[in-house]
């Protein structure tokens, strides 16, 4: 038997952060992953660009801003932390948002409407940084792309590498003293109203803190603590583009309104994406249908992509709550187990500040922001 001050369960982007800040803190931590396929961090767009959100969800935006605030202070402290050596992929690259087609204009116009009434209320991003181009300005950003009705350009929008992100993270939570172990949860351990750790490949670890982070596969917890977890897999499939004649390093990000986007990398890669295949299951593998989708609306947007090769292909399974907003905090009325899952399609932009204010919580220090909004309460009733 083992005994921590905190375990996570779950090694995606959010729970890896939640072990690294816990250990940043002095935490004795244990974080348990069994690294299913179909992991959504694994096969994630890591799009970053908070303040182009068109929806209408004010605690989304809240949690969103903080969020992105947070990016360049924790990639500065995975730099610091070794010596500058990492790959996180992370980089500002800009992003287009675009109407291809007449029937897009008026979304894009109630979506334009919402990201510029932000911008005035808030008085950021600066005019300099969000504002509308021609469509000879937009191709010439983004050399594939279709002409285009409408395009608004945001200078401040970044990306971030999944996969590499959290490696980053978990090489620099093992040099503070994480232990991960490579293994399924078999079940939690309780007494009375308190869960005291949990029995792992046999194997009892005893904790004073658990947070369960487990994405999409979150919801198998739930009986146990007596509360419904609502968040389901949703599969997304990614395909990744090679044009080994183009330089796409300064490409910015490009998005029309079917719910698709490319993102350009530095290595002569446009990643396009993504199917959203609600009712899919834990079925993480490709699809005729699906690659077909991704496909034709890549074509559609930016037919300039028609001669790249297919590199490669990525299945993510999306942790999507009932009411698309992140589950983060305590699960009353149990007294030290907490819930970091639920992102949905925005895993990456949200996750490294979830885990840190969940890390937070744990530590029994108050959150930089109020995430009532986001309390597995909500779902009472």
């Amino acid at each position: 038997m083992s005994q921590y001050d905190a375990i996570v369960v779950g090694g995606g982007v959010v729970g890896m952060s939640t072990a690294y800040h816990l250990v940043c803190s002095g935490a004795k931590t244990l974080l348990i992953d069994r690294r299913d396929a179909g992991r959504a961090t694994d096969a994630g767009a890591g799009i970053l660009s908070v303040d182009t959100y068109g929806g209408d969800s004010e605690d989304w935006f809240h949690l969103g801003i903080a969020a992105s605030a947070y990016y360049p202070d924790l990639i500065k402290q995975l730099e610091t932390a070794q010596n500058g050596d990492i790959d996180t992929g992370y980089a500002v690259c800009g992003k287009l948002t675009v109407a291809i087609s007449a029937d897009e204009v008026e979304p894009y116009e109630q979506s334009k409407d919402r990201v510029l009434a932000r911008q005035q209320r808030r008085g950021v991003p600066a005019a300099a940084d969000l504002y509308e181009l021609s469509s000879d300005e937009a191709r010439k950003l983004f050399p594939p792309l279709a002409p285009v009705h409408r395009a608004l350009y945001y200078r401040n929008a970044a990306r971030v590498d999944g996969r590499l992100l959290t490696n980053t993270l978990q090489v620099a939570a093992q040099q503070r003293g994480l232990e991960v172990e490579q293994t399924g949860v078999d079940r939690l351990l309780l007494s009375g109203n308190a869960v005291t750790g949990v029995l792992a490949n046999g194997q009892t670890h005893e904790a004073k803190r658990v947070a369960i982070a487990g994405g999409a596969w979150s919801q198998a917890f739930g009986a146990t603590l007596g509360v419904q977890i609502p968040v389901a897999p949703q599969r997304g499939q990614i395909i990744h583009l090679d044009l080994p004649d183009a330089d796409t390093a300064n490409w910015p990000i490009a998005t029309a309104f079917r719910d698709h986007y490319m993102v350009p990398w530095a290595d002569n890669r446009v990643v396009a994406g993504a199917t959203r295949e609600s009712g899919a299951g834990f079925n993480a593998h490709t699809t005729a249908a699906g690659v077909r989708e991704v496909l034709d609306e890549a074509l559609r947007v930016a037919p300039g992509l028609g001669p790249a090769q297919i590199r490669e292909v990525r299945v993510g399974l999306r942790p999507v709550a009932a009411d698309l907003l992140p589950v983060l905090g305590p699960v009353p009325p149990w007294e030290n187990i907490y819930l970091a899952t639920g992102h949905g399609a925005s895993g990456l932009q949200l996750g490294p500040f979830s885990g840190k204010i969940v890390a937070e919580l744990m530590l029994d220090l108050p959150p930089q922001i109020d995430i009532t909004a986001f309390h597995i309460a909500r779902f009472d009733g």
